[in-house]
């Protein structure tokens, strides 16, 4: 997978040379390498996949077997290929599988219309949210912008009247409130994952992130963690997957806490009792008994214990995320700031999906202005 000057991805047979211009490379059916430079990026991108589709033969909308599923095979592995994490191809992948495919799958791409589109969201909102709803929608237009981009279609069928808002309302994820955070701590204190929950209260990591958490990464001196991966165990493999944070924003260094560096010390005291710890785990900050990293569904599953154990409703690892960012609001802290530390690429994110207020913060902000009310 070729990388740009600044170590992004660029995709599969693409390069960016020293003059800043952009290189592409494939081999042909004669077996012969073919090269060509461009000086943006979308040209460079656009003439190889028009290469790989000739190369494929499927670069002849006359071609009666070019149906949907032929374009989206290629689509998802050539043109969107290593630039897209695994974890987005495989959502990808599932809306594909269980939502479009049934539909319009062994249609010709060219005799796609909205309408083809719009009963696929249709159906869905019988069973689905609307933020899964829009994400098929989104699948669809992707590929069918690409479809055209490259001259397949002639129009994209995903217009801006194929919508669907009627689907089941999307589950709202809290935040704790300050009463819940005190008795969940309280009750988790001198747990196996004590540190691990407390850690992410103080910084708002991500639970992938948390798992790919290495020393190397701490820099306790000057107070800063360094987010550089993130971490799944995939259970359909039966293995760990090590990879690049959810976008580039999420590279970023989180100052540390007093609180935050009295959890890492601990941690390191915790780790000192373990007796076997294989090589390839040694410099990572939170392991299991056994010295192996903690699967990221075996969190949830404590998590699930302790709510039932405290008598709130359950919640996930990634509430604590969320319980983190409103904390932070709720102490004054600037929603820019904010949202370095949480990674986003959109300040729009952080304060609209990750920043609950809760009832006594609505409280004390009216009480603050009561006087101010008072008009009679």
């Amino acid at each position: 997978m070729g990388r740009d000057l600044r170590g992004r991805a660029l995709g599969v047979g693409i390069s960016q040379d020293k003059k800043g211009k952009y290189v592409a490379r494939y081999t042909n059916n004669n077996g012969k390498r073919v090269k060509k430079v461009f000086a943006k990026l979308q040209d460079c991108r656009n003439w190889l996949a028009d290469a790989q589709l000739e190369k494929d033969g499927l670069n002849t909308l006359s071609d009666q077997n070019f149906t949907v599923d032929l374009w989206y095979e290629y689509w998802i592995e050539n043109i969107k290929g290593d630039t897209i994490r695994f974890n987005t191809r495989r959502n990808y992948n599932e809306r594909y599988e269980k939502n479009i495919k049934p539909y319009i799958g062994k249609m010709l791409i060219q005799e796609v219309k909205p309408i083809h589109c719009q009963n696929i969201l249709n159906k869905m909102a019988q069973h689905y949210s609307n933020s899964v709803i829009e994400h098929s929608r989104l699948v669809m237009r992707m590929m069918f912008d690409s479809a055209l981009e490259n001259e397949i279609i002639t129009k994209n069928p995903v217009t801006k009247s194929v919508k669907c808002t009627n689907g089941k309302k999307s589950k709202e994820v809290r935040a704790l409130t300050v009463k819940e955070q005190k008795c969940f701590l309280e009750i988790v204190k001198g747990t196996s994952n004590y540190n691990q929950y407390a850690l992410i209260l103080q910084t708002g990591l991500r639970t992938g992130e948390l798992i790919g958490l290495r020393w190397c990464d701490v820099d306790i001196k000057n107070r800063m963690i360094h987010i550089q991966r993130t971490m799944e165990y995939r259970y359909s493999s039966k293995e760990w997957r090590i990879g690049e944070p959810k976008t580039l924003n999420s590279i970023r260094d989180i100052p540390l806490t007093d609180e935050a560096i009295i959890i890492l010390k601990d941690q390191q005291e915790k780790l000192k009792l373990l007796k076997n710890i294989p090589a390839k785990w040694s410099d990572m900050v939170f392991l299991c008994r056994d010295g192996t990293p903690t699967k990221n569904s075996a969190y949830d599953t404590k998590l699930f214990y302790y709510c039932d154990k405290i008598g709130i409703p359950r919640f996930s690892m990634h509430v604590l995320r969320h319980t983190f960012a409103t904390r932070c609001i709720e102490a004054g802290m600037k929603p820019k700031t904010l949202q370095m530390i949480l990674g986003h690429s959109n300040i729009g994110i952080t304060m609209n999906l990750y920043v609950h207020i809760t009832n006594e913060e609505k409280q004390k902000e009216l009480k603050g202005v009561e006087a101010y009310l008072k008009v009679i």
